[in-house]
């Protein structure tokens, strides 16, 4: 995947305004099926798989036993005994391992998916419209899937996405993705890399694996407590249930000149913390992040100092997201 194709900028806006496509073919796969399938997920993934609807999406984290977050995820009910899991694409081989050991005691499949799907991520206000023109049927409503015909390539259609913007990921016969890239080239979706995924997620506070998320770090301060629901047993919940988070990933914007990287060091007055991620707001014109605080200087409103290779920034805790359309 590029960092850009035009530029940062020009692609982030045409998501924000029009449509961009951006190729996740990198993500990993994971697919789980067997009488078992939702049994052993309930066990690993910290959602209530159980409530994944047929055809339905869900977000989850992956733990380890203390509680420390092996990855992020999102898991897709294909049929009431299987399941397809994207994985972040650093992380693919370790969480299929982790996956492949968990999976002793239950009746279950774990294959490797990565060779058989490529994946588009097509977002922005006018994606629906260019997809629907190319689609042979209705698309999913948001955290839903569809079977479908795309410029005539059989395709999973996935209400999901990573901008905050509506549209859909597409996942994709491998052999089938350039030809549906074309198409949706030809109704007027732009090209979008790396760096436009990244500011786009940070402006609405989506979190980065291994940035805002690691193993190091627990989902409760990582603010991703609603997506572990600890009565179903998950690995990890156990120590879940007893964190007293001292920190907490707060989303900032700075009040002055300035753009904030990662581990930039954070002072509030209540203790130091750390940057996660960072960058400049294309939409807002303003340096922005998520970092790591004391819990008592993660109120909306506190003013912190960013130390920027040297040069103390000033900044402030807002509300997430940090970007949002009127």
């Amino acid at each position: 995947m590029p960092v850009q194709y035009d530029g940062i900028r020009q692609e982030h806006v045409a998501v924000r305004t029009a449509a961009g496509m951006f190729d996740v073919s990198h993500m990993g796969e994971i697919e789980t099926s067997g009488p078992d399938a939702e049994a052993f997920l309930q066990r690993i993934l910290s959602n209530d798989v159980t409530r994944i609807a047929e055809r339905g999406a869900q977000y989850s984290v992956l733990c380890r036993e203390d509680g420390g977050v092996l990855d992020d995820l999102f898991s897709y009910r294909l049929g009431s005994d299987r399941f397809l899991t994207v994985t972040n694409a650093a992380n693919h081989d370790k969480d299929l391992d982790w996956f492949r050991r968990q999976a002793s005691g239950f009746d279950v499949e774990v294959k490797d998916a990565h060779a058989d799907w490529a994946m588009l991520a097509v977002q922005g206000p006018g994606a629906r419209a260019a997809l629907g023109r190319l689609a042979d049927g209705e698309l999913p409503a948001r955290m839903r899937t569809a079977e479908l015909l795309l410029a005539g390539a059989q395709a999973l259609v996935c209400g999901t996405g990573y901008t905050g913007e509506d549209g859909c990921e597409l996942m994709l016969p491998p052999d089938a993705a350039g030809a549906v890239w074309d198409a949706l080239e030809a109704e007027g979706v732009k090209p979008a890399g790396l760096g436009a995924r990244d500011t786009l997620r940070l402006e609405v506070c989506f979190h980065l694996y291994g940035n805002d998320l690691s193993e190091d770090r627990n989902p409760i301060e990582a603010g991703l407590g609603w997506c572990c629901k600890l009565d179903t047993g998950f690995i990890g919940s156990d120590a879940l249930r007893e964190v007293e988070p001292a920190e907490a990933l707060v989303p900032f914007a700075f009040t002055g000149p300035g753009i904030p990287r990662q581990d930039n060091p954070i002072r509030t007055e209540h203790g130091d913390g750390v940057v996660t991620s960072g960058s400049l707001s294309p939409c807002l014109g303003t340096g922005i992040g998520m970092g790591y605080v004391p819990l008592s200087a993660s109120e909306p409103g506190t003013t912190i100092e960013i130390d920027v290779r040297g040069k103390a920034r000033a900044a402030e805790v807002r509300e997430k997201p940090l970007y949002a359309k009127e």
